[in-house]
This record gives C-alpha cells, structure tokens and sequence, in this order.
C-alpha cells in the first residue's frame, strides 16, 4: 500500500481560546506520529484554532483518512457538527471513528492522572472517608451524559469508591457532587478531570474542588494508545462509498 493510498488520521479536538490545549493537541500528535512512524497525522479543530477541520480536509485532496474525535462521548459534536463538515468538505473516503470515551484506556489513564495528583497509590490507603467526583464538560445530548455515567461507573470499579459524576455547563456541579459525597461520610474528596486538555472547564473545576484536582487527560501514553486503535478499527472495517461517512 502506498503512502498516499494508506488512511490519514485526522485528529479531531474542539478547540479552546486556552492556548494550553492547542499545545496539547500538538503534543498529542506528536506522540501519535512517533509510535507509529509513517502514520500521516493531521489536526482538524471544530472551532477557535487552526488548522479547522474544513482546511484539513480541503488540504487531503481525496486521499482516504480516518477522523478520530479528541472527545469524551457522544453528542452534538460527533453526532451533528462533523458529520456536516465532512459532508461539506469531503473529496475521497473518510470514515468517523467514535468518540474517546467510554473505554478503560482512559479510565487507567483517569486513575494514573489521580495517583499524580496525590491519591494513594496503595489501594490500601483508600479508607470509607474517600471519594471521587468525575468532572466532565457536560452535553446537550442525553447520550453524553450516559457515557459520563459509565465512565464513573468503571472508574468506581476501578477505584474501589463511590465515583460521582459532575459537570462544568450543567447539574450537578462539582461543589454539588462533593457535597453529596461528603454527606455520606465521604470527606476525602479528589476530583478526576474528565477533559481532554486543560482549559476554561478545568480551571473552574480546580477552583470548585475541595481537595485535590488531577490533570485533564492530556497527551497521555494511554491516550495515545487509544487514538490509535480508533484509528485501526476504523480503517480496517469495510471501505465506506465516495464522500460517504460512517461511524466505525
């Protein structure tokens, strides 16, 4: 197969006036392009940073490529949003992979990004006292709500503690589900960053919590791992019609 017939990977991230996501984004890339040399790795924002979506597909001139979203679940943005700017903009075969999340790539990756941030490495530390809120963006779309559900639902499992979800654009909100799990005893409350980097949401998630604040995701090895499988599943599914987009 040739370097041009070989699916692109076109990460998608939303895009942030943080200019510490941009950064992520590229770092992300970068370690995506080095764990797999003669990849062609791509960015494509939603909105608010460059190169958009539009112009990275304009710049494919038909070459096939998988689009992976920097995004936790599904919602407007997977579902509406992308769709329209491939169906604008596509001049050969793409194929959407899903969205991020749920996965327990990133469920590890959330645990590490605690242990970082001072949660106790042995399980054995963890007492009836402690307790996790799971800070996500928040979605319109009730289905995104639900992939938050089932991430906190594993990382619990993961944990060995009540892990309640919260988020930064709708209810609950972080000071609201600590709260809750301090009046069930729960007073060693850390909060898990379910964002993909840092930005507007994780400073005021930060400035919400009432104990300690792990990292956003970020350009996690895990990460990493996991853009790549979407990306493999997604090109090796049956090659979808010209200008066609299907979800993998």
């Amino acid at each position: 197969m040739s370097e041009t017939s070989r699916p692109a990977l076109v990460l998608v991230p939303h895009g942030s006036r943080d200019p510490r996501a941009l950064a992520t984004a590229r770092a992300l890339a970068g370690l995506v392009r080095a764990a797999r040399p003669g990849l062609d790795v791509r960015l494509g924002h939603i909105e608010l940073n460059e190169p958009l979506l539009a112009d990275t597909l304009d710049a494919l001139g038909g070459r096939p490529a998988v689009l992976v979203p920097l995004l936790l679940g599904r919602g407007h943005h997977v579902k509406r949003d992308i769709p329209r700017t491939v169906a604008a903009h596509a001049t050969g075969p793409l194929r959407l992979a899903p969205a991020l999340g749920p996965h327990p790539l990133l469920v590890r990756a959330l645990h590490r990004r605690l242990v970082e941030a001072g949660w106790p490495q042995d399980p054995g530390a963890v007492t009836a006292r402690h307790g996790v809120v799971l800070a996500a963006s928040g979605s319109r779309d009730p289905d995104g709500a639900v992939d938050t559900r089932r991430t906190a639902a594993a990382l619990s499992a993961r944990l060995g503690v009540p892990v309640v979800p919260a988020y930064a654009s709708a209810a609950p909100s972080v000071a609201e589900a600590a709260a809750a799990l301090a009046g069930a005893g729960r007073t060693e409350v850390a909060v898990a960053s379910y964002f993909t980097a840092p930005g507007r949401f994780h400073t005021e998630t930060a400035e919400a919590a009432p104990g300690i604040v792990a990292a956003p995701l970020g350009a996690h090895p895990d990460v990493v791992r996991l853009v790549l499988r979407r990306h493999d599943e997604a090109a090796a599914a049956a090659a979808p019609a010209r200008h066609a987009l299907a979800a993998a």
